[in-house]
């Protein structure tokens, strides 16, 4: 096989990092994207964002580090917001889950400001699993791809041993959002399928907020800070209509070349 140079290009979303890829031509599958992914013998990822600009609208495909292929990703749309704009701007971005309306603001250098609208929240009542022989419950919420969501009290210890099985549980997976709400916040972590702990999600951060607002944790139609381990999202669940606004960061780490054989 003859070796390919690809040009890529590393972003992160509060800590959810990505190596980037614009160009089409290339087929990224689940061996690629695991071996990019892989943090010692690859450049290093939660996942691979591949821009594909041949339609009439730019469109993300996403990869996870594990090599599966979830239908949406909140933190790497953003970056790939500020990696098409380059500058202020606003654009529509194709997705799996749908096209989505992003404006971006430049803040420096290669650090950019992004809101996006993130589509509806569609709320599926309660799902439950066993782990440990216990039965814990979790609010089903899907924003384009699957959420469980819970506000009950978790050590670190239980998120580490109920959030793998709880991600896998599911036909087709789920991510799964450990709760607390607290004075002006609700503070989150993450499983990610796919993934694992991440340092934020904004997809799970959405989930989250219109499950607080459906549960009397939150207002519709008034700002929600939702607090990750990477760093704060600010999400509005609008009353009615259950649309979804996302406002964050997305920062660009570095640009480089990875030859493969």
């Amino acid at each position: 096989m003859t070796a390919r140079a690809i040009r890529f290009e590393k972003w992160e979303g509060l800590g959810n990092d990505f190596v980037l890829v614009d160009d089409a031509s290339l087929t990224v599958g689940p061996e690629l994207a695991r071996t990019l992914c892989d943090r010692r013998y690859g450049v290093g990822g939660d996942g691979v964002l591949v821009v594909d600009r041949t339609g009439p609208l730019p469109r993300m495909i996403v990869w996870n580090a594990n090599g599966s292929r979830p239908e949406m990703c909140g933190n790497g749309l953003r970056c790939v917001a500020a990696h098409l704009a380059q500058s202020d701007g606003a654009l529509t971005i194709a997705t799996d889950a749908g096209e989505k309306a992003c404006i971006v603001s430049a803040v420096a250098g290669d650090r950019f400001d992004i809101t996006v609208e993130m589509g509806t929240a569609n709320a599926r009542g309660e799902i439950a699993f066993t782990v440990d022989d216990r039965e814990h419950r979790f609010l089903d919420v899907d924003v384009g791809n699957p959420h469980a969501i819970t506000f009950a009290p978790y050590d670190e210890v239980a998120i580490d041993r109920v959030g793998p099985a709880v991600a896998v549980a599911p036909e087709g997976g789920t991510n799964v959002e450990f709760c607390r709400v607290e004075a002006d916040r609700i503070a989150v972590v993450v499983w990610e399928r796919g993934v694992g702990r991440t340092l934020a999600c904004g997809t799970g951060a959405c989930a989250v907020a219109a499950a607080a607002c459906d549960t009397g944790r939150a207002s519709f139609g008034a700002p929600i800070r939702v607090a990750l381990p990477g760093g704060d999202l600010t999400i509005t669940v609008t009353a009615g209509t259950r649309a979804l606004r996302m406002r964050g960061p997305a920062r660009r780490v570095f640009t480089g070349e990875v030859v493969l054989a």
